[in-house]
């Protein structure tokens, strides 16, 4: 009886402890970011996926905040243009790029499908449609964010794309001490470039070089969606692995002078 009841409190403590922190962790999240997370416009696929996503750290480490303009580089189906949209609110803006590379993938998997018109409930982002090489912004942005998109840079479906330029036109878009933002699927230390295609991942430390290359400040990193039990070697979409990739998170700033 004593055994079960010290095991008893100890789950008890246990509990407590769980819950305070999980209070504190929420204390800590600004209203902003509850706010943005609770848009009714998001879809019931979106907030599946926020578990393995963490949007709420992701928008802290990026430095998005009200009246923040931003661009969201390759949104896909629009999981973070949408939270970044409720984020920076009316003083904000948010550009959706999305590169006319991949027009014909998108009419293949949503036939009639117009990407310009994917945002047209949010009266604060303007999606940019045009050739990845000729990267614009209609002003000066404080953050250029991409995710789980770097990689595919470097694929056949994406040729001609030039990472070379593309880093570079990023670098002009940015305000001195914007923020370029990457997320994305890590290859295994030391293969470069050659696992972009086959396993649709890229060695972090390549992507490190091709920005550095455009002028950027490599200024830090998170850990958050790292898993040491992805063995790096499988393909993204692998059942055994999918959503669950060991993914990097890198931050690069445009210097101030």
């Amino acid at each position: 009886m004593k055994m079960r009841w010290i095991v008893t409190a100890a789950l008890s403590i246990a509990l407590a402890g769980s819950a305070v922190y999980a209070a504190k962790h929420k204390a800590d999240e600004p209203g902003y970011i509850a706010k943005a997370l609770a848009d009714t416009g998001r879809s019931d696929d979106d907030r599946a996926l926020d578990t393995e996503r963490k949007p709420a750290q992701m928008v802290l480490f990026a430095g998005i905040k009200p009246g923040s303009k931003v661009m969201d580089l390759m949104p896909g189906q629009g999981y973070f243009t949408r939270i970044f949209a409720k984020v920076v609110g009316d003083k904000g803006y948010v550009y959706a790029y999305s590169p006319t590379e991949i027009d014909a993938f998108i009419e293949k998997r949503h036939p009639g499908a117009d990407v310009t018109k994917q945002f047209a409930a949010y009266s604060n982002v303007t999606v940019l449609h045009a050739s990845v090489n000729e990267i614009y912004s209609p002003e000066s942005l404080d953050v250029v964010w991409t995710s789980q998109n770097y990689h595919d840079l470097h694929d056949s479906f994406y040729k001609p794309a030039d990472v070379a330029v593309i880093n570079k036109k990023i670098f002009d878009v940015l305000k001195p001490g914007g923020l370029y933002i990457v997320l994305d699927h890590a290859a295994k230390p030391g293969s470069g470039l050659s696992a972009t295609e086959t396993l649709h991942r890229i060695d972090e430390d390549a992507v490190k070089k091709e920005v550095e290359a455009a002028g950027f400040k490599f200024v830090g990193e998170s850990n958050l969606l790292r898993n040491p039990k992805d063995p790096r070697d499988k393909l993204v979409f692998d059942p055994s692995i999918r959503h669950h990739t060991d993914q990097f998170i890198l931050k690069f700033m445009k210097p101030r002078h």
